[in-house]
């Protein structure tokens, strides 16, 4: 079997890994990407474990990211994310990756695409999948991007140098529009289910809000609990079909379920005690919103750093499900978002202008670090 090489960095990115190359190593057309990067993951995997490839057989871990310079007035590098399916050999490019957003400034740094001195850089990023910018500011050492430091994020083990994500009018970065049916509620017949209450927003990614009662879960139920419940992911992905039409996202049920990315499933319900992933208990009185969310299919272990945003921001508007679920004592500051892994702390900016909300920013701390960079072989 003969194979080619393609430079290329392995980085972690809040709770996602992924590869990252340069544009310039890839083919002009895109049409020809798809092959390289299911090569470089080990998809398609009928085993669901991608051992033959760089992906780690779950979401979070099958993600490659192409960094160029922009011409974007107001960016200085473009970041085009793919999500790379598992078991099937399709590259997905509908929806962005926060958590991996948080690499891509200091790549462009490490990889002298962008120049910077001081102890501090901006890196403006320019998310092609979503069109819409991102300011990453973190600390510097001699000129690169600096790791170590004394940030810790949930679903990471160890410490880290604090990278903030600033997303700039983050709304309608999927559809168009914050709100895409104009509405904060709607509904949606489920087969299976019946009608149901469903709040649609589009803020750095497209998600459907549900309320865990109204599918038959608690909303504290752990990845594994989901997972073992076919028949569970198998009614939200209906949800999901369903909203991505009426999103505007698909056309029909049929295309629907072949945009796995957007719309998230985002399950909600009021603060309780939340049971982690690392076997602890956060207490309800420290967490603003619990949030169970479904990612391509699968139970996501944290949660989608783009998601949160659009959580934060759907909380921040009278009337959806995720402000009905918000804890009363919620302040107007930053939101605590309980999760598998903990609590995820999201900053929202959020305002009526001209009878319509409107999403002015979104704003997180995220870690990253470079793991090895060389050459990728894909077959």
């Amino acid at each position: 079997m003969s194979q080619q090489a393609i430079p290329a960095v392995f980085m972690r990115g809040g709770t996602s890994k992924a590869i990252m190359v340069q544009a310039r190593d890839l083919p002009t057309e895109r049409d020809a990407w798809a092959p390289l990067f299911t090569g470089m993951m080990g998809t398609p995997d009928p085993y669901g474990r991608q051992l033959d490839g760089m992906g780690g057989g779950v979401s979070s871990l099958s993600k490659v990211c192409i960094i160029a310079p922009s011409e974007h007035p107001d960016a200085d590098v473009d970041y085009t994310f793919a999500q790379v399916m598992i078991k099937e050999a399709r590259v997905d490019y509908r929806g962005n990756c926060g958590n991996m957003s948080s690499a891509v400034g200091p790549f462009a740094i490490d990889e002298g695409l962008v120049k910077a001195s001081g102890d501090t850089a901006t890196v403006r990023i320019f998310n092609t999948n979503t069109q819409k910018i991102i300011h990453s500011t973190f600390a510097l050492k001699d000129g690169r991007a600096r790791y170590d430091g004394d940030l810790a994020i949930p679903g990471v083990s160890g410490q880290g140098s604090p990278i903030k994500l600033d997303f700039v009018q983050p709304g309608g970065a999927s559809t168009g529009k914050l709100l895409p049916t104009g509405q904060v509620r709607d509904t949606l017949d489920i087969p299976g289910l019946g009608v149901i209450e469903v709040s649609m927003v589009d803020a750095a990614n497209a998600a459907v809000f549900v309320r865990a009662q109204d599918v038959g879960l608690t909303g504290l139920e752990l990845p594994d609990e989901l997972e073992a419940r076919p028949d569970m992911l198998t009614l939200l992905n209906e949800i999901r079909i369903r909203a991505s039409v009426k999103m505007g996202i698909a056309p029909d049920f049929e295309s629907a379920r072949q945009i796995t990315i957007v719309p998230f499933v985002c399950i909600v319900s009021p603060p309780t005690d939340n049971p982690t992933l690392s076997g602890e208990t956060v207490p309800a009185g420290d967490i603003d919103l619990v949030a169970r969310v479904i990612s391509n299919g699968q139970p996501h272990r944290a949660l989608p750093l783009t998601v949160s945003l659009c959580t934060a921001v759907a909380a921040r508007i009278t009337g959806t499900l995720a402000a009905e679920a918000l804890s009363p004592s919620a302040s107007d500051g930053p939101l605590r978002l309980g999760m598998p892994s903990g609590i995820l702390t999201v900053g929202a900016e959020v305002a009526r202008e001209n009878d319509a909300w409107v999403a002015r920013a979104g704003s997180f701390y995220r870690t990253a670090r470079r793991l090895f960079d060389g050459r990728v072989w894909v077959p």
